[in-house]
């Protein structure tokens, strides 16, 4: 199971997740960021990821594109961190 809260504030709009990041649920997550991102208005988004117990494959292409387009990540955990830097390290490279 996964949960999607976003948060708003001032300066910037954040997606909190909470689970599984996997299938079927990262359908629902590229779903929730496409619609984060139509209407930023100026806005940083950020993705939370401190409360994510599992990252698929598939979900780690999806932070892949959503770190390209701009995305910042806040993550916790070992596990998580390592995903994030490796995805900060791909897009440093491309």
């Amino acid at each position: 199971m996964l949960r999607i809260t976003t948060i708003e504030t001032e300066r910037q709009r954040k997606l909190v997740l909470e689970g599984k990041l996997i299938e079927p649920w990262v359908t629902e997550f590229k779903k929730a960021w496409h619609e984060a991102k139509v209407s930023l208005s100026g806005h940083k988004l950020v993705i939370d990821l401190c409360n994510v117990t599992v990252i698929s494959p598939q979900a780690e292409s999806v932070l892949l594109e959503i770190k390209r387009e701009g995305a910042r990540f806040v993550c916790g955990g070992i596990l998580n961190k390592h995903v994030v830097r490796r995805i900060e390290r791909e897009c440093e490279c491309n």
